[in-house]
């Protein structure tokens, strides 16, 4: 049996103006949801992100994954 390779994913979480959050998953261009509130749109995430897999599985394209990315926000001031 192959074992299975741990796959990492960041998501970027965008609050609406009505509240809720869309989130977008940058290793996987045009992966998009949405969640009523951060748990939701976290939950949502997860399922989009399987679904996509498993499109690329099926289609036999790579699976990227951002396990090689590294995250740094800047701050900058407003004069």
């Amino acid at each position: 049996m192959e074992k299975s390779k741990s796959l990492t994913y960041k998501i970027m979480l965008h609050k609406e103006p009505e509240g809720s959050y869309t989130v977008t998953i940058p290793a996987l261009p045009g992966c998009v949801t949405y969640g009523n509130d951060v748990d939701h749109a976290i939950d949502m995430a997860k399922e989009a992100i399987e679904l996509y897999i498993t499109e690329l599985r099926a289609t036999g394209q790579a699976i990227p994954d951002d396990s090689m990315t590294l995250e740094y926000s800047l701050n900058f001031s407003e004069e």
